[in-house]
Formats: structure tokens, sequence, C-alpha cells
């Protein structure tokens, strides 16, 4: 089986980053649901809502991120989610206000 990974270039919220979307990581099926790889890898490793290092591997089902519209919505979606969270808004904040000075 050859894998085929599909590359992505998305702008979120002013950080560049790479959508890299493997649909059939395994090339089989586990439970009746197709075993997918879905990275985010943010430009120069700028921190993104759900890792500090920029780069983050995600294993889910091929349905799961096709559902949601592909691997760009997907992504899209899950950076909005995690960007709710009390320490990326920490974070956000005392970037903002480094700005200042």
């Amino acid at each position: 089986m050859t894998r085929v990974t599909e590359t992505y270039r998305i702008d979120w919220e002013g950080i560049a980053l790479s959508v890299r979307w493997t649909p059939q990581w395994l090339g089989i099926d586990l439970d009746g649901h197709q075993v997918a790889h879905l990275e985010l890898v943010s430009d120069e490793r700028v921190p993104l809502p759900m890792t500090e290092t920029g780069y983050r591997s995600h294993f889910t089902s091929r349905e799961a991120v096709e559902t949601e519209g592909g691997p760009v919505a997907y992504a899209r979606k899950w950076l909005d989610v995690e960007s709710l969270s009390d320490a990326w808004k920490a974070r956000e904040a005392a970037a903002r206000q480094l700005n200042l000075f």
C-alpha cells in the first residue's frame, strides 16, 4: 500500500501553517472506520492552541474529518475550539501586552 499525503497551506489568526492529511494511514479498517492521520505544523514552529511546539499529530477516523468538511475545515474548527481555552487566552493576552512596549 502506498500512503498518499495531501498538504494544504492555511492562515489561522495570522499564523501560517500546513495541514497534512493522510486519509488511509493504515490501509485497513478498524471497527468499520478507516484510520487516518492529520498533522498541523506551524511555520517556524510557532505555538498553536493545542501545542506549544507548533506541531501536532492526530490519529482519527477518515469519516470524522470528512463529516467536518475535509481536513482544512476540520483543522480550522479544532484550532477555533482549542483557542477558547484559558491557557491560550492567557498566552495571547501576554503576547499583546508585550507588543505595547
